[in-house]
């Protein structure tokens, strides 16, 4: 790629990704093309597709959730583990309103551009699961997928405003009820705000 071109592109991407965590997946292509100040066929030249779009801009951040689990995999016990990667994992996501409704139709997808970034991830997160279901740290009754499914919902929690408040005490239910036993790294069950 000429390096005007990948200018172009890095710029794209950049402006995309602030657009997004505005105002989420559905922001429109026209007004990420309006706000790079380019014309939409010039976003679509780039990007044919939303999930080509989404793709380029979430590949980053897919590569590095699934490096990070290699290396927790290695460096710490089984549920300590488990529960930071599920927990950075549901922080990224919320970075990008509405991303995990995409990425659970990308698994089932093959077609979509998301479909083997997503399917990589999934699979790191089972392998972490695994794990700690091998070291007897976690509940033998769920896989990756259902792992998967979790991290969607409680990302789904952190977009609701009026639900927010609560992720972070809801997220150490979530993690306490995978484990058998306590990960180091829970932040002890912080109460959520009255009602």
């Amino acid at each position: 790629m000429r390096a005007d071109a990948r200018k172009n592109r890095d710029h794209l991407l950049a402006v995309a990704g602030t657009a997004i965590t505005e105002q989420g997946v559905d922001v429109s292509l026209r007004d990420i093309a309006r706000r790079a100040d380019v014309g939409l066929a010039t976003l679509l030249r780039h990007f044919p597709t939303r999930e080509a779009l989404l793709e380029a801009l979430l590949h980053t951040s897919f590569d590095e959730l699934t490096a990070q689990a290699a290396e927790l995999e290695t460096s710490n016990s089984p549920e300590d583990a488990l529960v930071t990667w599920l927990r950075d994992c549901v922080g990224w996501t919320t970075e990008y309103r509405g991303v995990t409704v995409l990425m659970a139709a990308a698994i089932e997808d093959t077609e979509s551009a998301l479909h083997a970034s997503c399917v990589t991830l999934r699979a790191a997160g089972a392998r972490l699961l695994t794990r700690a279901q091998a070291a007897g740290a976690a509940r033998t009754d769920i896989d990756g997928t259902d792992l998967f499914a979790l991290i969607a919902a409680l990302a789904w929690l952190g977009d609701q405003p009026s639900l927010a408040p609560r992720a972070d005490h809801l997220f150490d239910v979530v993690a306490s009820a995978i484990l058998t036993k306590p990960a180091s790294t829970d932040t002890g069950g912080t109460p959520p705000p009255g009602p």
